[in-house]
């Protein structure tokens, strides 16, 4: 077995004996505190081998993702502006300001009329700000606690105050050998998760989460540049090199609903039975010569269905994995964020740098977002094997960083004249990605009460605006009070049924201060086995009832879909938005396009 030229001379040796063991010593002990020698050698090594506009222009960009493009057009007065401000946070809205004074400075040297300010839109009549700080301050835990109650930039506010009085020096955390359990509270209204949101929401969220992001790099004295996607040429490859929208867009065509690219699926699925427990994997090199032959195969046969992988070797196979991402067109983490990801490493607190990669990761196009999280469990599952394979979180960290966080579109931040500290701070920030992934593809509840807010604006904006709704309105006013107090203990609802596309039936739940979207299911699965007949229409006993706890969810349509945690408290959703529809159906196979 031939090995590549940078390996280190123990790479060399696990490359030539895989089988050959040896007991742990106190050394292999200390490499969960800090990478050691290997792992700082082979973190260069990836590094030799991946290394085969103007400010108003970025601001007007920036303003555009958050859905205040507005604000700088001649329609300054859309009242879109005012209903997205109007959910935002003081320190939110402080950082909306400062692009458009950056936007308005840039604007003068062309003499073009300044836009609007915010604080003229915060004034509108559907003005809803309000500022979140926390009812007290919690002593130091035992585990670190991840609150997802306030805006993360809020919090970098007051945590800022506590440092300046000297208040949180006990609760300063140094870099620890093992990191530490973070436990998120779960709200009321339950966990809500990325795949959770319809596509119309989900563009809020991210619009949303731009604002906080940027909010709180300004607040730790981040300095982020945006790169800009530049347009590569496209080679004649059917998996290498080629964007992963276009490998999705052909690979739905085969399989519809698949949200990764089939061959990275299959190259998974093959290192999770042979490769996990590969002494070294990820780390010890494989041939040269069969990783270029294996990958001519793959390109051709592939979708033919023609490889047979009994004889690849799993070490060829990783560094396939590897050469993979490092070779799509534009980083995994996107041209736009990774500097971002890459400043995650100058934050010093533990907390902080997750609200940042917890908002980074909301903000990565789908088809990013989706492969990086299969590549991300892959790697957990590595490390879980790590007595066997010896690949512990920081090796696996070290060794993946480079082909994460170097490429060939933006600028790189490493250089070799630090190795040891940069080789560390890039590892971190893959480590965090790895041992949070399940935190991090949440949806923080900050920005989910955000976004009803933003609903509830949005159905009502055109009472401001168009008179002939007046009378329209009244009627609406004066029916609600008819109507049956939302804070009382115990309510109707009326749940439709849906099978397939078509509504099929309803039933009728009664809510108390204990109901959870758990319960509400069980009823439905109780009533199906019983009779067929349900509610005020025919339900049919369809194979979703037969299967409640895995493929069927309750889920409300506001302005879109929303999936709910079995463990939400359905009154609380009912006072947080009552004007919701309620529908139980069948859960798609496939995250849905967001």
């Amino acid at each position: 077995m031939s090995v590549e030229p940078w390996a280190s001379t123990q790479d060399q040796a696990a490359a030539e004996d895989t089988h050959s063991t040896h007991e742990p010593s106190s050394q292999d002990q200390e490499q969960e505190q800090h990478p050691d020698k290997l792992c700082l050698d082979s973190f260069w090594s990836e590094v030799e081998t991946i290394k085969q506009g103007s400010k108003g222009e970025q601001e007007e960009q920036w303003l555009a993702d958050a859905g205040l493009s507005n604000l700088i057009s001649e329609d300054s007065e859309h009242v879109d502006n005012a209903v997205l401000l109007s959910t935002l946070t003081r320190t939110q809205a402080e950082a909306v300001q400062r692009r458009l004074d950056s936007y308005t400075l840039s604007l003068r040297k062309r003499n073009k009329p300044a836009p609007r300010d915010v604080r003229d839109v915060f004034n509108s009549p559907i003005n809803q700000v309000r500022t979140v700080t926390p009812e007290h301050q919690r002593g130091a835990p035992k585990e670190e606690f991840f609150i997802t109650d306030v805006a993360y930039c809020e919090q970098a506010v007051i945590f800022l105050k506590q440092a300046k009085l000297g208040q949180n020096n006990s609760q300063r955390r140094k870099e620890e050998s093992t990191l530490p359990r973070v436990i998120c509270p779960k709200c009321r209204l339950g966990v809500t998760r990325i795949q959770d949101l319809s596509h119309t929401d989900m563009k809020k969220v991210r619009q949303l989460a731009l604002i906080d992001m940027t909010a709180l790099c300004d607040l730790l004295e981040l300095e982020v540049k945006r790169q800009k996607t530049s347009k590569r040429k496209i080679p004649e490859s059917t998996l290498f090199g080629v964007p992963l929208a276009t490998l999705l867009e052909n690979d739905q065509k085969i399989k519809p609903n698949t949200s990764t690219p089939l061959f990275l699926q299959t190259l998974l699925s093959f290192l999770e039975k042979k490769g996990v427990d590969s002494e070294g994997i990820l780390r010890v090199p494989g041939s040269q010569s069969r990783i270029k032959l294996l990958q001519q195969n793959l390109e051709t046969n592939f979708y033919a269905g023609l490889v047979s992988w009994d004889e690849v070797s799993p070490n060829d196979a990783a560094a396939l994995l590897k050469k993979f991402i490092r070779e799509l067109p534009a980083p995994l983490l996107t041209t736009e964020y990774l500097n971002t990801f890459s400043a995650v490493r100058d934050i010093t607190e533990l907390k902080q740098k997750l609200h940042m990669l917890n908002l980074l990761i909301l903000l990565l196009p789908e088809p990013n977002r989706n492969t990086l999280k299969a590549l991300l469990e892959f790697l957990s599952k590595v490390v879980s094997r790590e007595k066997r394979n010896r690949m512990n979180l920081w090796a696996v960290a070290t060794i993946m960083a480079p082909n994460l966080f170097l490429h060939k579109a933006v600028p790189s931040r490493l250089t070799e004249g630090a190795e040891k500290g940069q080789a560390e701070k890039a590892a971190d920030v893959m480590r965090l990605l790895i041992r949070y992934q399940d935190l991090l593809w949440t949806i923080p509840n900050f920005l989910m009460s955000q976004v009803r807010r933003l609903n509830e604006n949005s159905s009502r904006r055109y009472q401001f605006y168009d008179r002939r709704l007046k009378n329209l309105l009244r009627k609406i006013h004066a029916d609600s009070r008819d109507k049956t107090d939302k804070n009382s203990s115990q309510l109707c609802r009326t749940v439709k049924i849906q099978v397939g596309d078509a509504v099929s039936g309803t039933m009728e739940y009664q809510l108390n201060i204990n109901s959870r979207a758990s319960d509400l299911l069980a009823q439905f699965h109780h009533q199906s086995l019983r009779s067929p007949d349900n509610g005020k229409g025919k339900v049919r006993r369809c194979d979703a009832a037969q299967c409640v706890d895995d493929h069927i969810f309750l889920c409300v349509f506001c302005a879109g879909e929303h999936c709910l945690d079995p463990d939400t408290h359905l009154l609380d959703l009912y006072n947080s938005n009552n004007g919701g529809e309620w529908v139980i159906k069948l859960k798609p196979n496939a995250s849905r396009g967001l």
